[in-house]
């Protein structure tokens, strides 16, 4: 059958899933009200550059694309080329506002800063929500979204796309399925950040540059201009919730992702896809300690150039002991941080380079580790050499590839599904709030600058109440949530 005709089969096989009403996990549909078989699914795009560009795309090919959004105009112009129908905006607001009744559903694929404001603004009016990966800036951010998606009812989805493979589901199966016996460690490591951070940033603020270089030629701060925002660029809607500065050259559209106001650095960037793996498999949950050890180059502005955080976790039943999870980012001196030396020669093959990010889990009876970003391709390194691996059933949905061209247009498909009302994406606000909102904890820790004592329940650092400004922020005017 060729995908084409395999689309044209989705409809059908929505309809059908939707009467099964449950996934295979048993997580049960959130739709709130069904959507027919016959009807088409109308979606506003929030965000169509970088990621945003395939978020939009994929989307297109399961519903209508009826808005485009984006802070850009020559983004935004770009992308209306492919939608010519699709209404378009600067401001995903008056968006919202103006076409609620024309909407459906929504992708959000902006910087990091504004994913809950708009995921939440949409979720109060009904919609159903795609948000890429971290879900939010911040930790209540996470909490929020969990509990409005809950209360509306609505079909969501985070984009995390290693969730989506086979091979990332396979090793969740596998792990819960005792091939490694417990496990009481994991590591995780990342080639991030790969974009300026610490003093190679700071000296793109325009208030730094300008004092820096009056300084140099010996001239007042006021006799050097500013830079000004491209005409095409809405620099206002760009800072969204965070407080206003002047044009800074560079943050837009990628290495804003270092910045405390709009990404959330390495961690954010990176461990919703490298440790999704380890946190669903060992359903780790919320943490009891965090602390980060051997941080670089921290700053008011941006995230630093090097961290180690170590999450701690209690058991969970009878059959899960506690865990400790080490996060390593960044470098010094050209040294990349990284597990410990001994751990790294039990896994690696002679002559075998180790790969820029991945993961380690460490179990009573062997170690699973995985050379690749999601977690989706591993192998399992037995204490014994020449154990046999043990024999674990398939207990997770597979992807359906006559149905949808790879993980990332997977995900598009789950996720229309679950509004047709059929079984609850794997990366359901449910999970990914979560997974999400214990990843953030851990910047949490690098700007709190000592060890967190943690109670999840009231979202609280027990023993630190200055990390109270860092696990909510204040929001500008008209971007509250």
């Amino acid at each position: 059958m060729s995908k084409q005709s395999s689309r044209r089969q989705f409809l059908q096989q929505s309809a059908a899933v939707a009467a099964a009403g449950l996934w295979a996990s048993g997580i049960p549909s959130w739709a709130a009200e069904p959507r027919a078989a016959n009807e088409k699914i109308q979606i506003a795009c929030i965000g169509v550059g970088g990621k945003g560009s395939s978020d939009t795309e994929n989307a297109g090919k399961f519903g209508q694309i009826v808005a485009l959004c984006d802070i850009d105009d020559n983004t935004l112009n770009a992308k209306a080329k492919k939608f010519p129908d699709a209404k378009k905006f600067n401001d995903f607001r008056e968006m919202l506002e103006k076409m609620d009744k024309e909407i459906d559903a929504v992708t959000v694929s902006t910087p990091d800063n504004t994913h809950a404001v708009a995921s939440i603004m949409a979720m109060k009016m009904g919609k159903h929500v795609y948000c890429q990966k971290p879900l939010t800036h911040d930790v209540y951010e996470a909490r929020l979204m969990r509990e409005t998606a809950r209360k509306m009812k609505v079909a969501t989805q985070m984009g995390n796309q290693g969730t989506a493979e086979d091979g990332l589901r396979r090793a969740v199966e596998q792990l819960r399925g005792g091939v490694i016996g417990p496990v009481k460690e994991v590591h995780v490591w990342t080639n991030r950040p790969i974009w300026p951070q610490g003093a190679e940033a700071i000296l793109k603020v325009p208030a730094v540059n300008a004092a820096a270089m009056a300084a140099l030629y010996k001239k007042p701060i006021g006799d050097l201009p500013y830079p000004e925002a491209p005409k095409n660029i809405h620099w206002d809607l760009f800072l969204g919730p965070a407080k206003e500065r002047p044009y800074t050259p560079g943050l837009h559209p990628f290495a804003w992702r270092g910045w405390w106001d709009f990404g959330t650095g390495a961690l954010g960037d990176m461990a919703c896809h490298t440790a999704n793996m380890a946190f669903m498999a060992l359903k780790l949950g919320s943490p009891t300690t965090i602390e980060a050890k051997d941080v670089d180059n921290l700053n008011p502005e941006t995230y630093p150039t090097q961290a180690h955080i170590i999450f701690t976790f209690p058991a969970r039943g009878d059959d899960m002991p506690a865990v400790t999870f080490h996060w390593y980012e960044g470098q010094r001196g050209g040294r990349k941080m990284l597990p410990p030396e001994n751990l790294l020669q039990k896994v690696l093959k002679p002559g075998e380079k180790l790969s820029d990010s991945g993961s380690m889990l460490v179990g009573e009876t062997g170690i699973l580790f995985s050379p690749n970003d999601y977690g989706a391709s591993y192998r399992i390194v037995p204490k014994k050499e020449g154990e046999a691996t043990k024999e674990v059933e398939v207990s997770l949905p597979r992807r359906d590839k006559s149905l949808a061209n790879g993980t990332d247009e997977w995900m598009k498909y789950e996720w229309i599904r679950a509004i047709r009302g059929g079984p609850a994406p794997l990366s359901n606000f449910d999970y990914a709030a979560t997974l999400t909102e214990t990843i953030l904890l851990g910047n949490v820790a690098v700007r709190a600058g000592k060890k967190i004592e943690w109670n999840g329940e009231l979202l609280k650092a027990t023993n630190c109440p200055e990390a109270d400004a860092f696990i909510k922020r204040e929001y500008r005017k008209g971007w509250t949530l």
